[in-house]
């Protein structure tokens, strides 16, 4: 089986999630949605300004494809949220500032992207909180509503939440623990991160019961 990613140097880990797809026959995804274009796109625009957060995307969605077996025909389109849910923190993009919003834009007025991955990268990990906490939550609200597939919402704040920002594997305790390190408790981030740990933790612990139902 040839690779899907020929002229495209990326992780192990990545690569083997990619595989993983390809032989659960996950090829193609809704609308021309496919984890390679993401891939893609998340490295051209982040690979080189921001190799750590580019190192950290490529964990998510290697992540993301080890939830396959519980999303069916989503798998993909979770991986392509998972590479790209952090493309907006590119300098070029960040209009707002806000990187799911900046992300979510670029993906929908660049790329045309498929709407359910747009919505799923403007609304990742809780990210309404932290809009409002910018005061952007009417405005993120409005251009890209939360999904109602709720396994979907929660099965990339479980991948985001237990991906270290270098891309090794974590738990959601540890992750928060280290963003309210980094940003400190009294910034946006720490004051979002503070609000919304309670329903990270709910959302992996959901995700976690969903695998475990499943058979191996």
């Amino acid at each position: 089986m040839s690779t899907l990613w020929p002229a495209c140097s990326i992780s192990q880990p990545s690569l083997d999630a990619v595989y993983r797809l390809t032989l659960m026959g996950k090829d193609e995804a809704m609308d021309g949605v496919t984890a390679e274009w993401a891939l893609h796109v998340g490295k051209a625009e982040l690979a080189v300004e921001l190799p750590r957060r580019w190192a950290h995307s490529q964990g998510v969605a290697d992540r993301a494809a080890g939830l396959g077996r519980v999303l069916g025909e989503d798998a993909e389109l979770l991986v392509a949220a998972a590479a790209l849910h952090d493309v907006g923190y590119a300098s070029r993009l960040a209009v707002t500032g806000f990187h799911p919003l900046d992300g979510a834009r670029f993906l929908r007025d660049e790329h045309g992207a498929d709407e359910r991955l747009v919505r799923l990268v403007a609304n990742h990990s809780f990210a309404l909180l932290e809009a409002e906490e910018r005061g952007l939550r009417e405005v993120l609200e409005a251009e890209f509503p939360l999904l109602e597939d709720s396994l979907l919402v929660d099965a990339l704040v479980y991948c985001d939440m237990t991906t270290t920002p270098d891309g090794g594997p974590t738990t959601a305790q540890e992750r928060v623990a280290e963003i309210l390190g980094r940003y400190g408790v009294d910034s946006v981030v720490g004051r979002f991160i503070r609000r919304a740990s309670p329903e990270i933790f709910n959302a992996v612990e959901r995700v976690e019961a969903a695998l475990a139902g499943q058979p191996r």
